[in-house]
């Protein structure tokens, strides 16, 4: 807001100025009250009535994250792939055994060739006469047959392509329950993330209405300064446009707060609009974590995408073999036991054994575009693999310096509320004497509310830090 010169004006507009400045502080005034007026209303009456028709649940830190593990729709998603996998792992290592197989028939024959034996065929003797002493015919089988057999295959070379399958399987039920503790250890994470937020803004809040009531103090002030001629109008205004900011700043946490609850409302399986009062004493003092080399160190073993990586890395390996397997021929053992019946030259009862030997001789190039793919599959895993692990010590790294960052703020912070702590001493003692506003102690102790916002926001951005450290180590969940 630009000030204006007084001794500038012009004499002769001096007087017609002077009106125009007050009609316009008038309209100001106006407008600010009905500004203000209308803040109240939004920020008081209308909030208050629907939060008063939801539920309120008190939720502690460690409860939220229980209830995230059981109820969070992503975990459970992950929990349903682990399941899946190992059916299909199941699945694959079926092939080791024999399959058994019934086939049953029942047909109908419209006409049979049947085997003729003319008259005499077989003797023409002259005491005997002709055998046979007229022309025979003799029926094959029967017109209805009926038919049953139950067989045995067990694959013999094949099983080297079974063991890559159950190999590749395996690998994708390492990889699913890798994911599970990842999206367990994401899911716990923004469990910590959703909380923290909410103290900190709820914190916020507090520090605003703290400064709304040392405006409303300064306001009145203002007024009576005003009033007694000591102030202009423009520094009453400039007074009410500091409340009405104030406001604005309260309902804006307002607002963020409603938003982060329904968030994690949802991350804990809460009823959408659910009001969560939270508990900042089971915050804690956060977890303890190793060195950044002893964390680096750990990657390997621990944390999920690196572990993730190495199974692509045997899942390719798995992959080849079976590319390798198709050079392969295919022998299978046949035994079967067949009954019959109608069918000619055939007993009731009969058994067959043997094998069969199949193998592709020529392909097109299939087997060998199959072979240099699976190569190619296995190269880019590794590769990957290295990336990874590189990613992720890289990522610790960044964590460690975040870490080391916040902690030096710590000091700066705590050291802040200190000062600010004294200052709101001196300001209430200057008050006492008569020798302060009340104005000065409602700003001193805004001013400290502001502060102490600021320090439990640093401390618990320093224990998320800190809870990231351990979703990279994988640690979260033990």
């Amino acid at each position: 807001m630009r000030s204006v010169d007084v001794d500038k004006v012009r004499p002769e507009g001096r007087e017609g100025g002077a009106l125009r400045i007050l009609i316009l502080s008038l309209l100001l005034l106006l407008a600010a009250r009905t500004g203000i007026a209308q803040a109240s209303t939004n920020a008081e009456t209308e909030p208050s009535g629907n939060v008063e028709r939801r539920p309120l649940v008190h939720l502690t830190l460690q409860d939220a994250v229980t209830r995230a593990m059981r109820h969070n729709r992503h975990v459970e998603l992950a929990s349903l792939d682990v399941t899946q996998a190992e059916a299909k792992r199941k699945i694959a290592q079926s092939s080791y055994y024999p399959h058994i197989k019934n086939e049953s028939t029942a047909l109908y024959v419209t006409a049979l060739q049947g085997v003729v034996v003319p008259a005499g065929a077989l003797s023409q003797s002259g005491v005997a006469g002709l055998v046979p002493s007229q022309t025979l015919v003799i029926g094959q089988g029967s017109q209805k047959t009926y038919t049953s057999g139950t067989g045995l295959v067990q694959p013999i070379t094949q099983l080297f392509k079974v063991h890559a399958g159950v190999q590749a399987a395996n690998a994708e039920v390492e990889i699913t329950k890798i994911d599970a503790a990842d999206a367990a250890n994401s899911v716990s994470l923004l469990t910590h993330k959703l909380y923290f937020e909410i103290l900190t803004k709820q914190e916020e809040l507090k520090a605003a209405d703290a400064a709304i009531q040392s405006s409303v103090v300064a306001n009145e002030e203002s007024t009576n300064d005003i009033a007694e001629g000591k102030s202009l109008e423009i520094a009453g205004l400039e007074t009410r446009a500091s409340l009405l900011e104030t406001r604005r700043q309260s309902l804006i946490a307002r607002l963020a707060i409603d938003d982060l609850v329904l968030q994690l409302d949802d991350v804990v399986g809460l009823p959408l609009g659910t009001r969560l009062e939270l508990d900042s004493a089971s915050v804690g003092e956060g977890p303890i974590i190793p060195s950044e080399a002893d964390a680096i160190a750990q990657i390997e073993a621990k944390n999920p995408k690196v572990l993730a990586a190495i199974q692509d890395v045997e899942k390719a390996k798995a992959a080849l073999s079976a590319a390798k397997t198709a050079y392969i021929p295919d022998v299978t053992g046949v035994a079967r036991y067949s009954y019959q019946s109608g069918i000619p030259f055939l007993v009731h009862n009969f058994g067959t054994f043997g094998g069969t030997i199949s193998y592709d001789l020529f392909d097109g190039g299939t087997r060998e575009g199959h072979l240099k793919a699976a190569k190619i599959q296995l190269q880019m895993a590794e590769l990957q693999f290295a990336q990874t692990k590189a990613d992720v010590s890289i990522q610790v790294s960044a964590v460690y310096d975040d870490i080391r960052k916040m902690q030096q703020l710590m000091s700066v912070v705590t050291a802040n509320v200190a000062v600010r702590e004294e200052q709101s001493r001196v300001a209430q003692r200057r008050f006492r004497e008569d020798a302060g506003l009340a104005s000065e102690v409602g700003r001193s102790r805004a001013n400290l509310a502001t502060a102490r916002t600021s320090l439990l926001g640093t401390q618990l951005g320093l224990i998320l830090l800190k809870d990231q450290v351990l979703t990279l180590l994988a640690e979260c969940a033990n």
